[in-house]
């Protein structure tokens, strides 16, 4: 018979910030090891805890003082959460670089889709960049570059958490027994990231298809109730399968080369933002032109009226069609939307980041001088 051994188990708690524990202030710890118990439901023997706790209340002169607030108010940002604080900064520079690049994504999708637009048969031959430019303009005014770019905001902010969340959440899932996270597990990290944030927010990006090149549609309620009323909800997921098969891959090799090229560069270059900026429009800039023709096939089938049912079947016939140079329409623009879209969000990452840092410094700096003039104080009364 194998002899049971007790077990010890131990964790580190991460969410704890460690501290030192005042003379006057009692220590408690207890600790039970090979404990056996029968209490008449069951019994459990060689069971071992070990157990450490301090009683101490919480200090509140080290806090900052509102004087100290009012003279660098920056350390009232440590009192905000790093994730919560990182979360609204992404969401912020999204919508933001959303919004300066919605010119650009509206000539993009209309190069994409022109020919293939329920009732407009004359719309079969491709436009080009130039084209697209006036054609918008022409018919739409000035306002028609940025139609569509309210979803598209409000589809970013909830897109931008869930996928940078899940990147992280799968990181640590594929990391090797080491400890290490190997290529392949970047790449599966980003693919799995990508996949899990367009399938929660793909319904807004088909009403922004919608809403941004069928004519007739004024807001994405009206398009909402349309495709709900004449087409039914599995309409919301016109598209998903080659969707997620473009995402997975884009986000894979942008994340992937991200990642290697900035672990690969010197110390001292790592943390420089001109570093960062380049390396991301590297990344991107690979990323777009391996995965650009899964794009425009996921965009011509998400279309009302389109002919094609499959991925097989809509990559040879647009290459029938249009050529291959067809599979990458409206590339360039979505190049030049890319590269500044990085920048912006990248840039506020870095910001928002050094402003973090910079406010746990100085809470920091408040804590320790306001602990140590309370010890001062302490010693003082004793003696």
């Amino acid at each position: 018979m194998r002899e049971e051994k007790p077990i010890i188990r131990l964790e580190s708690i991460t969410g704890l910030t460690p501290f030192e524990t005042a003379r006057n202030e009692p220590f408690h710890g207890n600790a039970w090891l090979a404990y056996s118990f029968n209490d008449g439901s069951g019994s459990a023997r060689n069971f071992a805890c070990l157990s450490i706790a301090e009683k101490r209340e919480r200090r509140r002169g080290s806090a900052p003082t509102r004087g100290q607030f009012l003279s660098h108010p920056l350390a009232a940002l440590a009192y905000v959460p790093k994730d919560v604080a990182i979360f609204a900064a992404g969401a912020i520079a999204g919508a933001a670089a959303k919004t300066v690049t919605a010119p650009l994504d509206r000539i993009k999708l209309l190069m994409q889709t022109h020919g293939v637009r329920a009732g407009q048969e004359s719309a079969k031959k491709a436009i080009g960049f130039i084209e697209a430019i006036v054609l918008i303009g022409k018919d739409e005014g000035i306002k028609g570059y940025w139609k569509g770019n309210l979803p598209q905001v409000i589809r970013v902010v909830p897109y931008s958490a869930v996928q940078l969340f899940a990147y992280e959440t799968y990181k640590k899932l594929f990391k090797g027994k080491d400890g290490e996270l190997s290529v392949i597990g970047r790449l599966a990290a980003g693919a799995c990231a990508g996949m899990t944030s367009t399938f929660i927010t793909y319904p807004l990006d088909v009403l922004r298809l919608r809403l941004a090149v069928e004519p007739g549609y004024r807001t994405m309620s009206e398009v909402a109730l349309t495709m709900f009323r004449e087409e039914g909800f599995a309409s919301f997921y016109y598209g998903l399968g080659p969707s997620l098969l473009g995402i997975a891959p884009y986000i894979a090799v942008n994340f992937c080369i991200f990642d290697l090229v900035k672990k690969a560069l010197p110390e001292n270059y790592r943390q420089k933002t001109e570093a960062s900026l380049l390396t991301a429009v590297v990344s991107a800039a690979c990323a777009t032109l391996t995965c650009y023709p899964l794009d425009t096939v996921r965009r011509q089938m998400q279309m009302r009226g389109t002919p094609y049912k499959s991925v097989l079947e809509a990559i040879p016939g647009i290459v029938e069609r249009d050529g291959v140079i067809g599979l990458y329409r409206g590339f360039v623009p979505n190049a030049l939307k890319n590269l500044p879209n990085s920048s912006i969000r990248l840039t506020s990452f870095d910001i928002v980041k050094r402003l973090i840092a910079a406010s746990e410094k100085e809470f920091q700096k408040f804590v320790e001088e306001n602990s140590q003039k309370e010890k001062k104080e302490t010693n003082a009364e004793q003696s």
